[in-house]
C-alpha cells in the first residue's frame, strides 16, 4: 500500500462531448445520466474507481457553454468550481469536430489553472474520425489551448498530455486510466473500495427520470424539464416506491410531455423505471406527475427549490 495512488480528476468539456459516458465506461456501471442532447449533467457528481493500486475520483461536471438563462449560469459555475483543489484536470473534447467557441473559452479558462496541476487533453469519439485526420484535429485543440485570450497576457498551457479515446467503443480507456493513475499523488484512498459515487440513490433517480425525458421528448421541451423527488421509500415487500414531479415551463410543454392519451408519460415512466431498477438492484414502482413552473430556469427561487443555487461569485 506504500505506493498506492489516489487522485481527484476533474473532467471538463463543452456539452455533449461524452463526459458522463466516459465516467460510466470507466466505472463499468451507470451512475451518471447520459443523453444525446447537451446539458444532461446539471450538477457535479463523483464517480469512484478503486483498483488494487489506486483510487481515481472522477468529478463529472456540466458542459461549459454560453448561458442563455440563470440555469446556464449555474451549470457553468458548477463546472468552473470543479477545477479548484483537484489533482488532475481532464479536458475532454470531441475529436469528430473542430474546436468550437465553447472549446476556446474552456482553453482560456484552463490557462488560469495552476501549472502544478497536471492537464490531460483527451480526444473522445476517435472512432468517428479517419486516422489521417485525427492528428490534425488534435493539433487544432492543442493550438487553442496554447493561445492566450486577447485581454490576458498569461501564456497558454503547453504541458498537456494528449490521448485519443472512444468512450462508447472502449478504445484506449485502459491507457487513459494508467495515465491518470501515474499523474495522481501517492496517498491512501479517500473512499471505501465498494463506494462508486457520492450521490444518493434518490438524486440519481431524479437524474434518470430527467434522462428519460431527454430521450423521448422533442427538442423544444427537454432543457425546460426539472425533476423533484417527492417520496423515496422501500416498502415492506422490498419494492422501491418513488413519487416524483416533473416541472416544465409552459402549458404547451406539459401537453407534449403527457402526450396523447398519456402515451408519452407512460414511455418516460417505463424507461426511467428500468434504469432505476438497474441502478438500485430492486423492483421499482414509479409514480410521476407534471406541473408547470413558469420560466423556472430564470427564477432563482424556483431553481433553488429544484436544487440549483447560483452563487454571486466572479472569476478572478
Amino acid at each position: 500500500m506504500t505506493d498506492f495512488r489516489s487522485g481527484f480528476i476533474a473532467i471538463i468539456g463543452r456539452p455533449n462531448v461524452g463526459k458522463s459516458t466516459l465516467v460510466n465506461a470507466l466505472l463499468g456501471q451507470k451512475i451518471a445520466a447520459v443523453s444525446p442532447k447537451p446539458q444532461t449533467t446539471r450538477k457535479r457528481q463523483l464517480g469512484i474507481l478503486t483498483t488494487d493500486s489506486a483510487q481515481l475520483v472522477f468529478v463529472d461536471t456540466p458542459g461549459i457553454h454560453s448561458p442563455r438563462h440563470k440555469l446556464g449560469q449555474f451549470l457553468n459555475q458548477e463546472a468552473e468550481e470543479s477545477l479548484e483543489g483537484v489533482d488532475v484536470i481532464l479536458w475532454l473534447v470531441d475529436a469528430s469536430v473542430k474546436p468550437t467557441d465553447d472549446d476556446k473559452e474552456i482553453a482560456s479558462l484552463l490557462n488560469h489553472t495552476p501549472r502544478r496541476t497536471p492537464l490531460v487533453l483527451a480526444a473522445n469519439k476517435m472512432d468517428l474520425v479517419p486516422a489521417e485526420a485525427l492528428t490534425a484535429r488534435l493539433e487544432a485543440y492543442q493550438a487553442s489551448l496554447k493561445k492566450a485570450r486577447v485581454d490576458d497576457r498569461r501564456e497558454g498551457r503547453n504541458d498537456a498530455k494528449v490521448i485519443s479515446i472512444s468512450a462508447t467503443q472502449n478504445q484506449n480507456l485502459d491507457q487513459l486510466q494508467k495515465l491518470l493513475i501515474s499523474l495522481s499523488p501517492i496517498r491512501p484512498p479517500e473512499f471505501d473500495e465498494e463506494q462508486v459515487t457520492d450521490s444518493y440513490e434518490r438524486d440519481i433517480a431524479a437524474d434518470l427520470i430527467r434522462e428519460a425525458c431527454l430521450h423521448y421528448l422533442r427538442d423544444e421541451v427537454p432543457h425546460g424539464v426539472g425533476v423533484r423527488i417527492d417520496e423515496f421509500a422501500e416498502r415492506d415487500n422490498g419494492m422501491l416506491y418513488i413519487a416524483a414531479t416533473i416541472f416544465v415551463e409552459r402549458n404547451s410543454q406539459k401537453g407534449i410531455l403527457i402526450g396523447e392519451g398519456g402515451r408519452m408519460m407512460k414511455a418516460i415512466g417505463s424507461g426511467a423505471r428500468k434504469e432505476i431498477e438497474e441502478m438500485s438492484g430492486r423492483k421499482v414502482f414509479l409514480e410521476l406527475r407534471v406541473k408547470v413552473l413558469k420560466d423556472w430556469r430564470n427564477d432563482e427561487n424556483a431553481m433553488q427549490r429544484l436544487g440549483y443555487r447560483i452563487k454571486n461569485k466572479k472569476r478572478k
